[in-house]
């Protein structure tokens, strides 16, 4: 095997566009989440209603990932994120809006609710559409031979805007504008001029060749071909499945307005704060994948790292103390920073070209949209058992799924991907 290069995918000019281009996106969606949560949160003062957040977005989401995977390998990935991105500009644009002074003097609070609610359940839409689309491009874009590294330089961009994004969030909160309300119409202002440079940006990379040999395929068939492939490879469907019921259990992140607000008093700036450490903490894991193989032993470490995600996620809820919560929140950021670069790059590596917009849906559906439906998780537990005790039980059913699939998947505790890597250095 070629001796490794920690920064092989950053020497192709259009790799770096891209990620330029996603570190836009995703920190302006990660931006408008936060404060969409916190100004939910301060409207309502109820957990559940955060959590109804997550449900928005999860329904249209799962509802159209596979119709949006068949779609995504039957059209030019540039174009077709070009046009999601515009759609997202009118999405943050609505937002902005809503949360403007004349609005909020004018409207009630049910109605500002229906209206966010409404433009998150378009952007469940536009979501299910994004993830296939990005999977499918970068592969256009870098030879097969450095797919690892780019699937590390890929998730790393999307952390370190995550960090970013959250961590700005909080504290534009307070900052900009006389209160806090004002700070969230302009926090999202930012948000929407974000997402047009993204837009213009995009442009500068080239339209890409379209290697679906099926175009103009019936849709069930296409459907039924890409969700097959995915349960008859062991290896694609052990990962999502760990990673799906990790995150679905382990979203805490979602009650960090009740942590920061009730438990912990340390207002929109320890909100920030807390949002920001989880990411903090797999940007910089993800940064030291670039240099060290995962690709050795690859199911072992993935099971370790969503074992050390939950134990990590139970200190949190168990904490009371500020630097302590926040300590917890970076080191489960550390390990779900190494279950991410693991997932991506045997999906990457395992997905022919043809079917990755399919697979990639599918991985939306295992994955992705767990992000949203263990919001609502968070939200109904901590209504139904007390905030504390809800997180516990998360961490808790994380760290049992973990040694239930170690134990009957010997397969998966062995696999290594090694060899598939060595295969794709002898086709370019």
């Amino acid at each position: 095997m070629a001796k490794k290069d920690p920064y092989a995918a950053l020497r192709y000019k259009e790799f770096n566009l891209f990620i330029l281009v996603r570190f836009a996106l995703v920190f302006a969606w990660s931006m408008q989440f936060i404060i969409i949560e916190w100004q939910v949160y301060a409207l309502t003062k109820d957990p559940l209603y955060i959590g109804l957040i997550g449900l928005m977005e999860i329904i249209p989401a799962l509802g159209m990932a596979l119709f949006a995977g068949h779609i995504v390998d039957q059209k030019e990935k540039r174009n077709l994120l070009a046009l999601c991105i515009a759609l997202f500009s009118i999405i943050s644009f609505g937002l902005f809006w809503i949360t403007s002074p004349s609005v909020f003097e004018t409207w009630s609070t049910k109605q500002i609710l229906y209206c966010i609610y409404a433009l998150v359940f378009f952007g469940g839409l536009l979501r299910s559409f994004f993830g296939p689309t990005i999977f499918s491009l970068v592969a256009l874009i870098v030879p097969k031979k450095i797919y690892p590294n780019a699937a590390t330089w890929n998730s790393s961009t999307w952390q370190m805007a995550r960090v970013l994004g959250v961590t700005f969030a909080g504290f534009s909160i307070g900052w900009l504008g006389e209160n806090e309300q004002m700070g969230v119409h302009w926090s999202l202002c930012i948000v929407f001029g974000l997402v047009m440079f993204s837009l213009i940006m995009l442009y500068q990379i080239k339209r890409k060749p379209i290697l679906n040999p099926n175009i103009g395929e019936p849709v069930v068939k296409s459907l039924k071909e890409g969700v097959s492939f995915v349960f008859k490879t062991k290896a694609i469907l052990g990962a999502l499945t760990l990673d799906m019921i990790s995150v679905l259990f382990g979203g805490a992140i979602a009650l960090a307005a009740v942590f920061a607000t009730d438990i912990l008093k340390v207002g929109p700036e320890g909100f920030g704060i807390l949002v920001a450490a989880p990411n903090i903490g797999s940007f910089l894991t993800m940064l030291v994948t670039a240099y060290i193989p995962i690709v050795k032993k690859a199911g072992i470490k993935l099971l370790v790292a969503v074992f050390g995600f939950g134990l990590s996620i139970i200190a949190f809820g168990l904490s009371t103390v500020f630097w302590l919560s926040v300590a917890a929140l970076f080191f489960s950021g550390v390990f779900d920073g190494v279950s991410m670069v693991i997932r991506q790059t045997i999906l990457q590596l395992k997905t022919p070209d043809h079917m990755r917009g399919r697979v990639s849906s599918v991985n939306s559906m295992f994955v992705g949209s767990s992000n949203e439906l263990g919001a609502f998780e968070s939200g109904l537990t901590a209504k139904l058992m007390g905030t504390v005790t809800a997180v516990v039980f998360g961490g808790t059913m994380t760290l049992i799924t973990v040694i239930t699939t170690g134990l009957v998947s010997p397969s998966f505790r062995k696999l290594d991907l090694t060899k598939d890597l060595e295969e794709h250095e002898k086709e370019d």
